[in-house]
């Protein structure tokens, strides 16, 4: 098993670089201008999501109007495939595949670790969101299946209503009127749509948290922490390769196939989740001295509020390279698709 877990002598080990628990640790200009960091990032974030989430108001105050928000999401994006024709069961079976793969990983590096520890990470925390993505994505799947073949069902019906109609008043009416029928019952479906429920909002609210969680995990793993093991001559586990791979592959890999919408707003949700694993750090330091999970979370070093800032600048190109993924999808498969395509931009 030591393929999986690298060898004791080479894998990184955390130090506690001072008493964490102390009252000079916390009370210093350094957890000052990081704890600033921190609230106007959380300012910030609370801001956005109160300005522009309205979690379905919408549905009841422009009823009449049918006014689109930033934040207006369907019953059907949820489950929908991107192109119009495929079955929802091919997204309901990468995302039972995906759950399955990811919940695997999950338990597999808990268990070689010993226990809850590997939780310090953040790592874990955005794997284990992710892995409940593709959990509830599973279930609305589901539910999107067992709809479309209702809807499927009542257009086979509604087709012979209207073909009945045709064959007793050919004689008396234009046979343009097979046309208009089929146009007002269209638009009957367009208007009947109806928005999504808290549980699909939520799940619309995960993709996007994980959309740059994945990214940022990753960037500071190959980009920040890799380097700092190399230079150390620490070794890496297959698992923790698998870790910082996986999760964006099948993450894409969902976008590609799902109809989600992406509003930029929704950024602050990934700032509040970032900040919620800040604090839980914070708080756990300062009621058990135990050692930080990464260096530039220290708060004894003098680069630390440079630190703090630095994460959270991140947060904007993280969250943008994906937000490019979803704009470089819907130009190509338009484009290749102009007919079926069917995701809102």
């Amino acid at each position: 098993m030591s393929f999986l877990t690298a060898s004791t002598d080479n894998s990184y080990k955390p130090y506690v670089n001072g008493n964490t628990t102390s009252a000079s640790y916390w009370l210093n200009w350094r957890v000052l201008l990081c704890a600033l960091w921190v609230s106007v990032s959380m300012i910030f974030a609370l801001a956005l999501i109160w300005r522009h989430e309205d979690f379905g108001r919408a549905n009841r105050r422009d009823r009449d109007t049918e006014r689109e928000t930033a934040g207006t999401l369907y019953d059907d994006e949820t489950w929908s495939p991107c192109l119009k024709g495929v079955h929802p069961a091919w997204l309901l079976a990468f995302r039972v595949v995906a759950f399955i793969v990811l919940l695997i990983m999950l338990i597999v590096t808990s268990f070689l670790d010993g226990g809850g520890s590997i939780f310090y990470y953040y790592t874990q925390w955005s794997s284990t969101l992710i892995t409940i993505y593709f959990g509830l994505g599973s279930l609305l799947s589901f539910y999107g299946c067992y709809e479309y073949n209702n809807r499927a069902a009542g257009e086979k019906v509604d087709n012979v209503e209207v073909d009945s109609e045709q064959g007793t008043y050919a004689a008396s009416e234009p046979r343009d009127n097979s046309h208009t029928i089929i146009a007002a019952k269209n638009s009957l479906q367009h208007s009947a749509r109806k928005r999504a429920n808290i549980w699909g909002y939520l799940f619309q609210i995960m993709f996007q948290m994980n959309a740059g969680a994945v990214v940022l995990t990753d960037c500071v793993f190959w980009f920040i922490i890799v380097p700092f093991l190399a230079l150390n001559n620490y070794s890496l586990s297959i698992l923790d390769i698998n870790m910082h791979t996986i999760n964006v592959v099948l993450l894409i890999g969902d976008t590609a196939l799902n109809c989600l919408r992406f509003p930029l707003f929704r950024i602050g949700y990934f700032f509040m989740w970032t900040i919620t694993y800040v604090i839980f750090q914070w708080i756990l330091h300062f009621l058990i001295n135990i050692w930080w999970p990464y260096p530039f979370l220290d708060l004894s070093s003098s680069y630390a509020p440079l630190w703090y800032v630095s994460v959270a600048l991140m947060h904007f190109p993280c969250y943008g390279i994906f937000a490019l993924v979803i704009k470089l999808k819907h130009s190509l498969l338009s484009r290749w698709f102009p007919q079926s395509y069917q995701c809102p931009k």
